[in-house]
């Protein structure tokens, strides 16, 4: 089966997931879960919410969508986040050995390329997918709270 839709609409629902957390006031971080051209898990930051530090779009993605394969492995699946993913993040992405990590935005500060960090050896990067629109949202996030 090929796929059915183009990675700027699965970036553009991990986009709304951001603005969701934007409007709870979490760093607006979006991520979704496409497996065979089905969405498995779609979340965003909830650290404040769940008082967690741990609660990234990209943990709970993953938990998510491991609990819907009932595996721990996401290898046949692609995750879509519209910022960098953090050295945390990117542990866990790497042990869950996903197919393909498609970014909006990078962190040159706090994400896991400019810190050295490899993700498994088989996963596929793509970066700038609606990175205008993901960095706005950052930007905005934080010129608010200065």
């Amino acid at each position: 089966m090929g796929k059915l839709l183009s990675d700027e609409y699965y970036m553009q629902i991990a986009l709304n997931q951001a603005k969701e957390a934007f409007e709870d006031d979490e760093i607006p971080v979006g991520a979704v879960i496409v497996c065979k051209d089905t969405i498995i898990a779609k979340t965003y930051n909830q650290t404040e919410k769940l008082t967690d530090v741990t609660a990234h779009a990209e943990i709970l993605a993953i938990t998510s969508a491991s609990a819907y394969l009932g595996s721990k492995y996401l290898n046949d699946c692609t995750m879509y986040v519209t910022l960098e993913p953090c050295v945390m993040c990117a542990g866990a992405l790497y042990w869950s050995q996903i197919g393909k990590i498609v970014i909006g935005t990078s962190d040159p500060k706090r994400g896991f390329i400019s810190s050295g960090v490899e993700l498994h050896p088989k996963t596929e990067i793509i970066g700038g997918i609606l990175e205008d629109e993901c960095s706005a949202l950052i930007k905005s996030f934080f010129s608010n709270k200065r």
